[in-house]
């Protein structure tokens, strides 16, 4: 149920006119291959989250969005990249979900670490 909800969300967002997300300010880093604090995940470009956790399971575009999700043992960390605002420039990750194989929600921080060791 939750993904049919995701799905519509990002669909009737594709019809708005241009909206303009606005994400929060964060700490960046670039790529690395050591532990990721998945705040840092954030700004990140789609061809940084390849280099960093490998070729995505999915890879879902609708309108200006795309969502990457990459699976671990034990969990799917879903990130959803924007272009930034005015358009211009490679889409950024701007929020990041993770769940359980059951689809129980869990702390992005342990999937990405999670995915990074597999």
């Amino acid at each position: 149920m939750r993904r049919i909800v995701l799905l519509v969300v990002l669909f009737v967002a594709a019809c708005a006119p241009r909206p303009a997300p606005t994400p929060k300010p964060v700490a960046t880093a670039p790529a690395s291959s050591g532990p990721h604090d998945h705040r840092t995940i954030n700004d990140m470009t789609t061809n940084e989250l390849i280099q960093h956790f490998g070729k995505p399971r999915l890879q879902i575009v609708e309108g200006d969005g795309t969502k990457l999700q990459f699976k671990g043992p034990n969990c799917f960390l879903d990130v959803y990249l924007y272009p930034p605002p005015g358009g211009s420039g490679a889409p950024r990750a701007t929020h990041i979900e993770a769940r359980n194989l059951q689809g129980s929600d869990v702390s992005a921080q342990s999937c990405a670490s999670a995915i990074e060791a597999h």
